[in-house]
C-alpha cells in the first residue's frame, strides 16, 4: 500500500475514534447556582475518545436545565473552542487505541476496512513510526489528542483539530492551535457557567395600568459573582482556570412598540450593593423609577411579553498567573405583563 493510501486509511481510522458515541451515561449535566460539579469521565466512550477536563462551580454542561437557569450567550462572534488538544501518557494511550482496536475488530458485521483502517492505526504506534507507543520513554513526554466538546460535535469548528495523535517531550512547546493552556480551559469554562433566571419584580405585580410607572428590580443575593473552574491532570500536565462572570446591567424590552422604559435605553445598570432597579415602597407613586417602564396600551385579553437580559462581565484567572478578559456575555428571559386601563368612575 502506497504512502498516501495508509494515510487515508489512518485518518479514516481518527475519524472512528473521535465520532461520538451514544452509550456515554456521563454527559456532565447542569448543577444549579451555589455549587456541583461536572465532570468527564476521561475514559473511552464507544468508538470516542473523552475529555479529562473536569468543571466545578457554577456549572452548566447544556447550557440550560431545570429553574429557569441557563448559560452565557457571548455577545458578538466569538464562541468558545468546540475542539482542542490534550495529553496522555504513554500507558493511556496504548490502553485506549488497544482497547479500540479489540472492539472494532471483534464487533460482528463490521466492515472489513474499518477493521483495516484501525489495524493500520495501531500499527503505526505499535511497529512503525512510534515503537510499542513509546513506553520505553514514558517518562520523557506524552501523547497529545484531538478531542471535541460532545455538545458541539457536529459543528464545522469542531473538525478543525484533526491532526493525529503525537508525542511531545516533556517541557517542549506543542505544535498545535488550541492545545490545552490555563486560557484555552477559561474559555471551556465560559461555556459552562450556569446563570439564574433573569426574571424581574415588577410593582405593580399581578398587572399594571396604562400610562402609570411600572417599577422594575432585581434581588442583589440572586445575581452576584458566579465561577467555573476547569482543571485538567494527566501525562505531567497539571493547570486550572477559573472563569468568573459578574452582572454589570439589566435591559428591559417591554414586548410592544407602544412603550417606554426607564432610564430611556432600557439598560438598567447595577447598583453599588449590587443590586440593580429599586424596590417599590409605598409613597413612592409620584416619583420616576430608576429602572422601569410604561406601557401606553393595554394588553386586552392578553399579555404583553416582557424580556429581561442581564450583561454579565467575564474574567479569568489560571496556573502561573495567568489571566485576562474573555467577552461579556447574556442571559434572559421572557415573563408575561398584563397591562389594564385605569378604570374611573363617573359621579
Amino acid at each position: 500500500m502506497s504512502w498516501a493510501s495508509r494515510a487515508g486509511a489512518v485518518v479514516t481510522a481518527m475519524a472512528l475514534m473521535l465520532a461520538p458515541s451514544s452509550a456515554h451515561a456521563d454527559r456532565g449535566g447542569g448543577a444549579s447556582q451555589g455549587g456541583g460539579t461536572s465532570k468527564t469521565s476521561g475514559t473511552r466512550d464507544g468508538a470516542s475518545l473523552v475529555s479529562k477536563v473536569v468543571y466545578s462551580g457554577s456549572t452548566s454542561g447544556s447550557g440550560g436545565g431545570g429553574n429557569g437557569g441557563g448559560a452565557l450567550q457571548p455577545v458578538g462572534d466569538w464562541t468558545p473552542p468546540a475542539c482542542w488538544y490534550e495529553p496522555r501518557s504513554a500507558e493511556q494511550f496504548r490502553d485506549y487505541v488497544e482497547s479500540m482496536y479489540e472492539e472494532t475488530v471483534n464487533t460482528p458485521g463490521q466492515h472489513s476496512y474499518a477493521k483495516q483502517s484501525v489495524g493500520m492505526f495501531r500499527d503505526d504506534y505499535k511497529d512503525g513510526t512510534y515503537k510499542n507507543y513509546n513506553l520505553d520513554k514514558k517518562d520523557e513526554g506524552s501523547f497529545w489528542v484531538a478531542v471535541r466538546d460532545e455538545n458541539r460535535w457536529m459543528e464545522p469548528e469542531a473538525q478543525a483539530c484533526d491532526k493525529l495523535p503525537f508525542w511531545v517531550e516533556n517541557g517542549d512547546p506543542v505544535p498545535v492551535e488550541n492545545a490545552v493552556t490555563p486560557e484555552v480551559l477559561a474559555e471551556l469554562a465560559y461555556n459552562r457557567v450556569r446563570l439564574p433566571a433573569a426574571e424581574v419584580t415588577l410593582r405593580p405585580e399581578a398587572a399594571t395600568k396604562v400610562n402609570l410607572p411600572t417599577w422594575a428590580w432585581l434581588d442583589r443575593s440572586r445575581f452576584k459573582e458566579t465561577s467555573v473552574t476547569a482543571s485538567i491532570a494527566v501525562g505531567g500536565l497539571n493547570i486550572q482556570a477559573t472563569t468568573t462572570a459578574r452582572p454589570v446591567s439589566l435591559r428591559l424590552e417591554p414586548g410592544t412598540p407602544d412603550a417606554g422604559t426607564y432610564p430611556a435605553s432600557g439598560e438598567c445598570t447595577i447598583n453599588a450593593d449590587g443590586s440593580i432597579g429599586e424596590p417599590y415602597t409605598r409613597g413612592k407613586a409620584d416619583r420616576t423609577p430608576p429602572c422601569g417602564l410604561k406601557y401606553l396600551r393595554s394588553s386586552g385579553d392578553g399579555t404583553f411579553t416582557l424580556r429581561a437580559t442581564i450583561t454579565w462581565e467575564i474574567s479569568w484567572t489560571g496556573t502561573g498567573g495567568a489571566g485576562g478578559d474573555l467577552p461579556d456575555g447574556t442571559f434572559g428571559n421572557d415573563q408575561a405583563v398584563t397591562v389594564q386601563e385605569i378604570q374611573s368612575v363617573n359621579r
